[in-house]
């Protein structure tokens, strides 16, 4: 059973940045595990941030985060990391780290919109970008 824990949230200032990690456990082998970064902010719904594939690395990232946010693995500690830099108010919200046992390469894209995609899911870390 997948088991996934989010640290590394908390309070900085517009322009800042911050670190998540997404440390997993229970992974079963022959999956190309896909993660994904979601987040939620009060009276908003669940949306999708950017995605990593355990295997390949391919990697994709919402608009609204390009260029500002990074995300990479390190598979040696079972580690999905989200670097998030220039920070602006309105990233603050809960942010969730998300694995998916298997999705095609064709639609890999389209999973940051569709969190049911996704059976695994950690208990989120909030970070909040205010002065």
């Amino acid at each position: 059973h997948l088991q996934l824990v989010e640290s590394g949230g908390g309070l900085v200032q517009p322009g800042g940045s911050l670190r998540l990690s997404c440390a997993a456990s229970g992974f079963t082998s022959g999956y190309n595990y896909n993660i994904g970064w979601f987040r939620q902010a009060p009276g908003k719904e669940r949306e999708g941030v950017s995605l990593i594939s355990r295997s390949e690395g391919f990697t994709t990232y919402a608009d609204f985060v390009k260029g500002r946010f990074t995300i990479s693995r390190d598979n040696a500690k079972n580690t999905i990391y989200l670097q998030m830099n220039s920070l602006k108010p309105e990233d603050t919200a809960v942010y969730y780290c998300a694995a998916a046992r298997y999705i095609g390469p064709g639609l890999r894209t389209s999973a940051l919109n569709n969190p049911s995609w996704y059976a695994y899911w950690g208990q989120g870390t909030q970070v909040t970008v205010s002065s």
